[in-house]
């Protein structure tokens, strides 16, 4: 038992050395960045915002009630039959039917914000400007007399 306990002694003693010793007397320790690399204020150039994706969605096809015909940031289109006019300036079908695009003398509202806005100082003069229509279905002619007046 007492060879045992000497020979685990001195195996614990050369491996306390081992860790004592450095292996390699060359060895260099080198400092990395501790900074995350961060973005500059800096005007980047060019425009960052998001595109709005404006002007005319719709032209000469059939389209359900509701749908937008078109968006506008200023007066480009004004709407015609069917057609109403939304609070951001979109062109909206209040019926559903055929898109018709047709260039027409304006009647406009003086007292409306966006009329003011694109049109002032040009009161008087004759406007000739694009206007989107629908034309609804035709509905159908079929029915049953069921009681003469």
């Amino acid at each position: 038992m007492s060879q045992v306990s000497q020979l685990l002694f001195t195996s614990f003693q050369n491996f306390k050395q081992s860790l004592l010793i450095p292996v390699s007397g060359n060895l260099e320790f080198v400092r990395n960045a501790a900074k995350k690399v961060g973005s500059t204020a800096r005007n980047q150039g060019g425009n960052r915002c998001k595109a709005k994706h404006r002007g005319w969605k719709v032209t000469g096809g059939y389209v359900p009630a509701g749908k937008i015909l078109a968006t506008q940031n200023k007066l480009h289109w004004h709407p015609g039959l069917n057609v109403g006019f939304g609070r951001t300036g979109s062109l909206f079908a209040i019926e559903a039917g055929q898109v018709i695009v047709t260039c027409e003398k304006v009647d406009l509202n003086w007292e409306h914000t966006w009329v003011k806005r694109n049109y002032s100082g040009r009161e008087g003069l004759v406007i000739y400007k694009k206007h989107y229509n629908i034309i609804p279905e035709k509905e159908h002619d079929r029915f049953k007399l069921i009681d003469a007046v």
